[in-house]
């Protein structure tokens, strides 16, 4: 298997290398979307096999001292293959010394995020799927 490389910038990203993500979502982002959202990151990793985008994640920051992870992803024909940890390994590294990093996710995904040292605790927001393609 060719090594995965994980990237923190946004230099060698390319639409054409993203495909197969948002699975499940009735209005994805296109791909140029993703990269100008990761480009407006505090921090992103990008994780890239082969030429292609295999994974990602980003955060967003005071730059002080708290840090949310919107979106950790990784495609589905790679999962289960320690991409995800690696990705938030990386960013955890990356925001070493904040007081916090918080991240939503569905509940069904709460003992992966627990396995990674985070703890689980109530959420709420509000979603505008037209800004996706705005």
């Amino acid at each position: 298997m060719t090594p995965t490389e994980y990237l923190t910038d946004n230099d060698r990203i390319s639409p054409d290398m993203i495909t197969g993500f948002f699975v499940g979502w009735p209005h994805p982002p296109t791909p140029e979307k993703l990269i100008e959202t990761m480009a407006g990151s505090y921090r992103r990793v990008w994780a890239v096999r082969d030429g292609k985008v295999v994974g990602y994640i980003n955060a967003i920051s005071d730059g002080v001292l708290n840090a949310f992870i919107p979106w950790l992803e990784v495609h589905p024909d790679h999962q289960g293959e320690g991409i995800g940890t690696e990705l938030v390994q990386r960013m955890v590294a990356l925001l070493d010394g904040m007081y916090a990093i918080d991240l939503c996710c569905d509940p069904e995904l709460f003992p992966y995020y627990e396995k990674l040292g985070f703890i689980t605790f109530g959420g709420a927001g509000l979603r505008f799927p037209a800004a996706i393609h705005s």
